[in-house]
């Protein structure tokens, strides 16, 4: 399997410095902030590319799950909630809230419901940070 890379570069202070983040095969470069990882302000941070993988990553394993299962999904449409909270430890991830909507012809919601579980609890995004963030997940049919 490939190693994948991506790379960040930071300049000046923690308050008043700023910084690009870079996918190493160039899918994605965005500008980052203290205001934008700790406030409101423009750009992107850590948290909203770590809810963007998870996302991605879920949604690949909830479609393979379903059509292993005999039921290819037109769609699956996941979004991630990164919870960026204080602890004892410092600013820590806490949470990630998983939602997503399949559009599954001929599924029934307990099966549906069944593949999306194995999908949180598998897919390789959620095996890294589950050991250190609660992930909860919200799945329905379209």
């Amino acid at each position: 399997m490939p190693i994948r890379t991506s790379s960040a570069r930071w300049s000046g202070n923690l308050t008043e410095g700023s910084g690009t983040i870079r996918t190493g095969k160039g899918g994605f470069e965005g500008n980052y902030s203290f205001k934008s990882r700790f406030e409101e302000g423009e750009g992107t941070n850590p948290e909203e590319l770590i809810g963007a993988a998870h996302a991605g990553c879920f949604s690949m394993a909830f479609s393979k799950g379903l059509a292993d299962a005999g039921h290819t999904p037109t769609s699956v449409e996941t979004t991630a909630k990164v919870h960026l909270d204080k602890t004892d430890a410092g600013m820590t991830v806490t949470r990630i809230d998983l939602e997503t909507v399949g559009d599954v012809p001929g599924i029934e919601d307990g099966e549906f419901q069944k593949i999306a579980q194995g999908a949180k609890e598998n897919c390789p995004i959620s095996r890294l940070l589950s050991p250190g963030a609660e992930i909860t997940l919200t799945a329905r049919l379209a």
